[in-house]
């Protein structure tokens, strides 16, 4: 056990290279800016003003959406999506994948789950022992389920899911705006000390060196961030991006897809003066969804979606999407096709079909 520990305290501090090493590029750019650049460089005071007000206005909003990312916990499932102590044992205590699965899907009767497995399944974590809501997934590095899970990201050291996902987005934004301002600013004093027009100072380096930094995070910020710009006008995380979620209906790569205004208000909400705060602003509570339909039937080809109203809370909101604004999230229709699956799987035993569990190990 000692050496196991060890090992895992090892790896929770390495982990924290990648952020270290960011906050050293930064506070060298923040010196090399604000002193090299400003004050022993750049000949004219009102050039020197106008620029420091700029660069510490990216600075601060850079740092602030960064921290946020950083330090935000992931939000989790509630103990609701636990199963009960009872069930639990049965379930452990089951070797037929039929009798584990007709566990979870009596315990997922009264709970608002529209998406499986791809085999169908009901999605269970056997790591956490929780059945997983809409969009959660298991991350193997943090060891936790993750809400609307997107991605493990070693930059901050932290899942990005639905609890810090904005502040990821902004952290993209302020980052992309702090590196094109130094690069835009540099660049002439750039070339001055590149064909030796400024004498040859200290500050050369610094300037010179500050010029190909910038522009070389310019370059892969502004890829990773266009591409999650992508991901929030289609309402998708990027685990749903390399595989569609399966719904009752079979598998949709725009399930969750509102119409590109609602999509982007499902991350920033509705209140467009928060959206360049790093506070949180999403909406709905990271369990329940809004979901359009895919292969509906006609009663449901007539499902009207409303999305909750946005909440501008600076912690997790805790109330789910109101069931009534959406018949997916209807518990009673859930409960029949529960219902219905477990007689239909007893009408079946004499046939010998399987129910195959797939446990999903997502990362």
């Amino acid at each position: 056990m000692a050496p196991t520990h060890v090992l895992r305290c090892c790896q929770r501090g390495l982990a924290w290279i990648p952020v270290i090493f960011i906050a050293l590029v930064v506070c060298w750019s923040y010196y090399a800016y604000v002193v090299e650049l400003c004050i022993f460089t750049i000949p004219s005071i009102g050039e020197q003003i106008v620029y420091l007000i700029f660069f510490h206005l990216s600075f601060v909003m850079f740092v602030w959406s960064y921290w946020k990312t950083i330090f935000t916990k992931p939000a989790n499932p509630s103990k609701e999506f636990c199963l009960p102590k009872a069930e639990k044992e049965r379930y452990e205590k089951e070797e037929r994948p039929e009798s584990q699965q007709e566990i979870l899907w009596r315990a997922a009767t009264s709970l608002p789950l529209y998406t499986r497995t791809g085999a169908g399944a009901i999605r269970y974590c056997d790591r956490c022992q929780v059945i997983k809501p809409d969009r959660c997934h298991h991350c193997s590095a943090c060891d936790m389920c993750v809400l609307k899970m997107d991605h493990h990201c070693p930059w901050v050291n932290n899942c990005v899911g639905f609890s810090n996902y904005k502040f990821f987005i902004l952290f993209l934004a302020y980052s992309l705006v702090y590196c094109l301002f130094i690069a835009a600013t540099v660049l002439q004093y750039f070339i001055k000390f590149w064909t030796n027009e400024l004498p040859d100072t200290h500050a050369k380096f610094h300037v010179l060196f500050l010029f190909f930094v910038a522009a070389m995070f310019c370059i892969s910020i502004l890829s990773l961030f266009s591409y999650h710009l992508w991901l929030v006008g289609k309402n998708r995380s990027t685990i749903e991006a390399f595989r569609a979620p399966v719904f009752r209906t079979g598998s949709d790569k725009n399930g969750f897809s509102l119409g590109f205004r609602k999509n982007i208000a499902q991350v920033f909400g509705d209140q467009k003066k928060y959206w360049l705060l790093p506070v949180f602003t999403s909406q709905g509570d990271g369990v329940t969804f809004p979901t359009r339909l895919v292969n509906a039937d006609a009663e449901q080809a007539t499902v009207t979606l409303h999305p909750e109203p946005d909440k501008s809370a600076a912690e997790v909101p805790v109330s789910p999407l109101s069931e009534s604004q959406n018949r997916l999230l209807s518990n009673d229709q859930h409960a029949n096709n529960i219902e219905d699956h477990l007689a239909n799987n007893t009408l079946k035993s004499a046939e010998s079909e399987t129910i195959t569990i797939s446990m999903e190990s997502e990362s």
